[in-house]
């Protein structure tokens, strides 16, 4: 790469919170037109990074230069206004308002008597939406899109601000390849414009396909910075976590058991129909599948979160009735959801609390009083084989870094000690160590007897954490294939895009 303007410098940076030293001694840097990977586990420091930037945190000490001028941010209107903007790994719709409202909220277009120009702001938006390949009507309510649609918008929505420096955040975390690449399409349009992009991200193979550079941050402090065109992962994963990562998928061959749950051409309005599986005590059957193939309705279903139209559902042989995830947990099923945040995390509440709000009925003595000590006993059990990162457990949850955020909910279903465990995308915005843990955290419940349902996006990953897959198309399972040695990435997406005949 050729000498470019320096957009954007970060030198020593230091931010401190209770108790807590996020960032020490930071150094960091963007040029104009390129993207920069910021990269590091979970807790590493890199959304507190990227917060200074953009205003929402102030460093302790350090200095911030954007265009060759100081830039000290009080607040997210100021790195607005300054040309920074910033695609938030979690989402925060108004779900109840349409799209351009969404978009456009805070700076509407006006007209001459100071009215909104709601035709102008329909006309920007449709634009916007076009630009990044996305035709649904701008009056669209928020709440009716899926959590994919919602990433593309709040990308939409940074585009819009007309920024210099654009922060995305796991911005494909809810995507699939075809949008995924829209998105690539769309940065290279924006670096090409001169814009810079810091691209913050766990996905390795996005890395080395979008990035120029990156740079490492470990426990809160830089550890370097390299061309990615010179690097290869195994060296970007010992920066990251100070050690070489073997065997990534730890998934072992050990007998099954009998079936514990089995679904009979079980439907829900349109969603799916007509779905039907076996799954076995010490299983993993991956869900594979294209965005809108109905693997989320069907877990949904099965869980008592949405209602079935048709079908059956045996635990243990024995046909049962799930209208509300009450059922579901007494009949011994658990599932981590997909959007932790919506559905997931109370995030004003510590993370004790959200650990035990599933299994809360198990810590009752015999006069309705909890078991305080038991709870404190078997929330630090888990806090430390899942290796929770947080200062106490009465931290609340909405300050710990979205890794954390999710092994918490782990550690809730399995408090429930459940027999099924459901997991929809269960590495979604976790790094590679964090990912390698919930890997073997799976394989041990695998060989503990339980049996788990893991829907997953990324094909690399049902490939090695699966004992055998159930792939989805529209609605349909198209095929249920052993994982063998012979199955591919290709195998899997034949039956996902239904290129081949169903098979069973």
């Amino acid at each position: 790469m050729s000498e470019e303007t320096c957009l954007l410098r970060a030198q020593n940076i230091v931010k401190h919170f209770p108790g807590v030293v996020a960032l020490d001694d930071v150094t960091f840097e963007v040029r104009a037109g390129e993207v920069h990977a910021l990269l590091g586990e979970n807790g590493a420091g890199k959304s507190t990074l990227a917060k200074c930037f953009i205003g929402i945190h102030q460093p302790t000490s350090g200095t911030i230069i954007l265009d060759g001028k100081p830039a000290e941010f009080a607040n997210t209107r100021q790195a607005l206004d300054a040309g920074v903007s910033m695609i938030h790994q979690e989402l925060s719709p108004v779900l109840s308002r349409p799209i351009m409202e969404n978009i456009w909220l805070g700076r509407e277009p006006r007209n001459k008597l100071g009215l909104v120009d709601h035709k102008k702001m329909y006309d920007d938006t449709k634009k916007l939406l076009a630009a990044i390949d996305m035709h649904d009507d701008p009056r669209t309510l928020m709440s009716e899109l899926t959590v994919a649609k919602i990433q593309m918008i709040e990308i939409a929505k940074a585009v819009s601000y007309d920024s210099k420096l654009i922060i995305m955040d796991e911005p494909t975390s809810s995507l699939m390849d075809r949008e995924v690449d829209q998105l690539f399409r769309i940065i290279r349009e924006l670096t090409e414009r001169g814009i810079g992009i810091i691209y913050v991200s766990h996905k390795m193979a996005e890395i080395f396909k979008i990035s120029d550079r990156f740079t490492v941050l470990r426990d809160g402090k830089y550890i370097g910075t390299r061309e990615t065109k010179e690097s290869q992962l195994k060296d970007i994963i010992n920066m990251m976590v100070g050690r070489d990562l073997k065997d990534m998928y730890s998934k072992s061959v050990h007998e099954k058991g009998e079936p514990l749950l089995e679904v009979k051409n079980l439907s829900s309005d349109k969603a799916f129909s007509d779905v039907s599986f076996t799954a076995r005590r010490g299983e993993i059957l991956g869900f594979a599948g294209l965005m809108g193939a109905g693997r989320t309705e069907v877990m949904e279903t099965i869980f008592g979160y949405r209602r079935k139209t048709g079908g059956d559902i045996y635990m243990r042989g024995e046909k049962v009735q799930i209208k509300h995830t009450r059922d579901a947990i007494r009949r011994g099923l658990a599932m981590l959801t997909e959007d932790r945040r919506r559905t997931g995390i109370f995030p004003v509440l510590s993370v004790k609390n959200n650990m035990i709000y599933a299994s809360l009925s198990n810590y009752l003595n015999k006069f309705g009083f909890l078991k305080f000590k038991e709870i404190e006993k078997d929330c630090t059990r888990y806090k430390e084989a899942i290796d929770i990162r947080t200062p106490n457990l009465e931290q609340q949850i909405q300050f710990l870094s979205g890794g954390n955020q999710q092994k918490v909910l782990v550690a809730k279903w399995l408090l429930t000690d459940p027999d099924v465990l459901i997991l929809d995308e269960p590495t979604r915005g976790i790094d590679v160590g964090a990912k390698a843990e919930i890997y073997k955290l799976m394989e041990n419940l695998a060989k503990e007897g339980k049996c788990i349902l893991m829907v997953s996006s990324e094909l690399p990953e049902i490939l090695g954490m699966s004992d055998r897959i159930v792939v989805m198309h529209e609605g349909h399972v198209t095929g249920i294939l052993e994982n063998t040695p012979d199955m591919t990435e290709e195998h899997i997406m034949a039956y996902a895009t239904k290129s081949v005949e169903k098979t069973t």
